[in-house]
């Protein structure tokens, strides 16, 4: 079993890695945002249950839980005799990516809370300093301050709250959550959050570039916006968000040809195949236990 430890949990993630690296800044930012996204949460997934699959398999190694439920432990534990640490530090790290996705969940659930919510599509807070924000909810608002608007030409504004409202109707507040849960369960994954939070961004400046039918007052806006905001963000997403200068690299080209979306096929076959080699694991610990209740 010990080969389903090593793919999924050590090989996988960065492998998921890679295949992002390679194929994200090639695909139309929609797409790859949700293929990184989701790509990156069915690789947590596979990992995961492949460690509780392993920590089942800790507690099965136990004589007294053997004699009990009627197998022969040493039959469990023989499996992995060359790898006799692989169970118990399975349950660690299942005990460890617990913890950090509860805690992650809790903080995203907090900051959704201190954002509040509002009747208004758009709430303009009498406030010197620059921010703009969406606020994800039913039905969501964007948050810009005073600051921020003076900032700003009336068409960079007009861009800026196409920007914003894009990730409201386009839900991007999920894709960043379900990633940033992805690498709170696999600490390898981290990068990968970060490349979604990019994505979204780069998305919703393609929006608002259609919206407004100039990439370049958009760039503008996102410039100013970035230069203007403080170093003190507001919990939501940020049209002064990722990495600014690559977003408005993009935005002063003409919009150039896609590889074809095919391309995101690469990670998500990387989950897919990990969650499959679960699966198998999973099969492998039934039949594993079977065969020590034949020995018992």
């Amino acid at each position: 079993m010990f080969d389903h430890f090593l793919v999924s949990v050590v090989i996988i993630p960065p492998l998921l890695v890679i295949a992002v690296r390679l194929v994200a800044e090639h695909l139309p930012p929609r797409i790859a945002a949700s293929a990184v996204a989701w790509s990156a949460a069915g690789a947590a997934l596979a990992s995961l249950a492949n460690l509780a699959v392993f920590a089942l398999k800790a507690v099965a190694e136990i004589p007294p839980v053997g004699r009990g439920l009627g197998w022969s432990a040493r039959v469990v534990a023989d499996d992995t005799a060359r790898e006799p640490w692989v169970s118990w530090l399975s349950v660690l790290l299942l005990a460890a990516a617990t913890v950090s996705i509860g805690w992650t969940w809790r903080r995203q659930r907090r900051l959704l809370l201190i954002a509040g919510q509002s009747a208004e599509p758009v709430v303009v807070v009498p406030d010197p300093a620059a921010h703009a924000y969406a606020v994800p909810g039913k039905p969501g608002h964007v948050v810009v301050t005073t600051g921020m608007r003076d900032a700003l030409s009336a068409e960079q504004f007009a861009a800026l709250l196409a920007h914003e409202q894009d990730h409201l109707d386009s839900r991007h507040h999920r894709l960043v959550r379900i990633s940033e849960l992805a690498s709170a369960a696999h600490p390898a994954l981290w990068w990968v959050t970060r490349q979604v939070d990019y994505l979204v961004e780069r998305a919703a400046d393609e929006r608002a570039a259609t919206v407004v039918g100039s990439r370049r007052t958009v760039a503008e806006a996102i410039g100013i916006a970035a230069l203007a905001a403080t170093a003190r963000r507001k919990p939501g997403l940020h049209a002064a968000g990722g990495v600014v200068p690559r977003r408005v690299s993009n935005l002063l080209r003409p919009p150039g040809r896609r590889a074809a979306a095919i391309l995101c096929a690469l990670p998500v076959a990387l989950a897919v195949f990990s969650l499959i080699w679960t699966g198998e694991a999973a099969y492998d610990l039934g039949e594993l236990l079977h065969a020590a209740m034949a020995r018992s």
